[in-house]
């Protein structure tokens, strides 16, 4: 497990000496190395990504009419961004209220031609036909008659005629509903001609430009909420029984080289088969340095290792020779010397365990400045 940075602040500023060295002009800063327990953490390198973002792919054929603003551009929920030329469903949407007019037009005939063949079929059985309900049921009932007796039957000429007009009326329904189907499609492109801003955000891409064509599918803008942001990481699996949603781990951005606390905010449920690895999301506090896009670091606990006690000293006692970390140490006459070491992993803000090369206890130059490079103060 990672230390707790208040325990290493103690242990380290309750060991240093009152007295300090002169070197090099420099006012140096002597600590007696603490023995801490450290457990293995390991290093994970993610993404900073927005806590929101969506991709807005065309939709419908066309030619891009307008786009709303550049990259870093602000806008409120519901704002439209970006927009496909219509002139052509336009047109089709004409069209298809003449068809929709057609189609009535010939829906009232077909009622027409109906109805007529309903109360008067032939001119001589008018009256017949005016006698009620009885006689209606009647030109039902002598077809059959007809077609049982043999002949020609009036009945049975009357009765074709009524089911071919109810076909025809049907169809004439049936292409009204159509027609009508038919605008609602295009008023459906219409809508989905212009794209609107689910949220407040800034355009983070643009992958289109004004006048490019686009086919349905495409993608065409990137739109993200980038007031909050978050570290998007792969953990191995193997590391994930001390990963859980609310659990607080050191990170570090690309900005600064500054330490802050991630928050898991989202913890994928199934691993990905081919790397074995899963997707969490930690929350980044208000105000953090960096933004989307960048690289970031966190450190996980394993805690399947097994914890051991290492020296620990402040990051700023390291000095290097070429790729080599070494540490000043004053020796039993007070002499400073040179010590190369094998650096292990962070421990707090800005702590490292040594492996190998120093002992707790021995007593190590802490410099505001080792060879040329800044030093951050240990704190």
């Amino acid at each position: 497990m990672l230390i707790n940075k208040l325990v290493i602040i103690s242990l380290l500023t309750g060991s240093m000496l009152g007295s300090a060295v002169q070197a090099q002009g420099t006012q140096d800063t002597v600590i007696t190395v603490p023995s801490i327990p450290v457990g293995s953490a390991v290093s994970l390198g993610g993404t900073v990504v927005p806590y929101k973002d969506v991709t807005f792919a065309a939709q419908i054929p066309g030619r891009i009419e307008s786009i709303s603003g550049e990259e870093g551009d602000h806008f409120k929920s519901g704002a439209e961004l970006i927009a496909i030329n219509i002139d052509d469903l336009l047109a089709q949407r004409r069209s298809a209220w003449a068809n929709l007019a057609n189609a009535e037009a010939a829906l009232r005939n077909a009622g027409v031609q109906y109805s007529r063949e309903w109360i008067s079929p032939y001119g001589g059985e008018q009256n017949d036909a005016m006698g009620g309900l009885g006689s209606m049921m009647k030109n039902f009932t002598n077809p059959m008659q007809g077609m049982m007796g043999g002949g020609s039957s009036p009945g049975m000429d009357r009765y074709a005629a009524r089911t071919q007009y109810g076909t025809q009326l049907e169809q004439a329904r049936g292409q009204v509903v159509a027609a009508r189907a038919a605008i609602d499609k295009i008023d459906a492109n219409i809508r989905d001609a212009k794209s609107l801003a689910p949220f407040d955000g800034v355009i983070t891409r643009k992958l289109v430009e004004v006048g490019d064509p686009v086919q349905p599918g495409q993608p065409m803008l990137e739109f993200a909420d980038i007031s909050k942001l978050q570290i998007k990481l792969e953990v191995p699996a193997r590391l994930m029984p001390g990963v859980k949603k609310g659990m607080v781990f050191p990170a570090k951005l690309d900005v600064g080289d500054v330490e802050i606390q991630s928050r898991v905010a989202q913890v994928f449920p199934i691993a990905d088969p081919d790397r074995h690895t899963v997707t969490v999301k930690l929350d980044l506090p208000p105000g953090a340095p960096g933004g989307a896009g960048m690289y970031a670091e966190v450190m996980i606990n394993d805690v399947n290792a097994q914890t051991r006690d290492l020296p620990v000293v402040p990051r700023a006692a390291l000095v290097w020779r070429g790729s080599l970390p070494g540490i000043y140490v004053l020796n039993e006459n007070n002499k400073r010397e040179l010590r190369l070491v094998r650096v292990g992993d962070d421990v707090g803000t800005d702590g490292v365990a040594i492996l190998s090369g120093l002992r707790a206890g021995e007593r190590v130059i802490v410099s505001s400045s080792s060879d040329g490079q800044s030093n951050t103060t240990w704190q």
